[in-house]
């Protein structure tokens, strides 16, 4: 069995806590790389949750900003995404993605990023 590029998602209470894990060496390499986790949940867009540039500077949505935060270990080629005091508008599929940093498009447009891993599943309950 292969491992997933995405892993940690599961079924949390409100206001409980997640940490999801995304091995990005598995990704495409670039040059001057972003790194992102985006969502998507049944009948709605995918939409970016939060991105870290290789040199440590980070976007968020505004939905998250303050729960959630996005990291990453370069010498192990990991990003992470902590999440805390979820809500159950957070449900939605994980997944990450690697892109160039001189892509024209914004960090939340999914055109930026050109290597995606499998998903993992975040459910929050009520």
């Amino acid at each position: 069995q292969v491992e997933p590029i995405e892993s940690g998602g599961g079924s949390v209470e409100v206001g409980g806590s997640l940490r999801l894990s995304c091995a990005a060496s598995r990704l495409a390499t670039y040059a001057t790389p972003i790194m992102a986790w985006f969502r998507q949940a049944p009948g709605k867009e995918r939409e970016g949750v939060a991105a870290i540039y290789s040199r440590g500077t980070t976007y968020y949505a505004d939905s998250v900003k303050g729960r959630f935060t996005i990291s990453q270990d370069t010498a192990k080629k990991m990003v992470y995404l902590q999440m805390n005091s979820l809500k159950p508008e957070d449900t939605a599929t994980y997944y990450c993605a690697a892109g160039s940093a001189y892509g024209l498009n914004s960090w939340s447009s999914v055109r930026r990023y050109g290597s995606w891993g499998q998903g993992t599943q975040v459910t929050v309950s009520s």
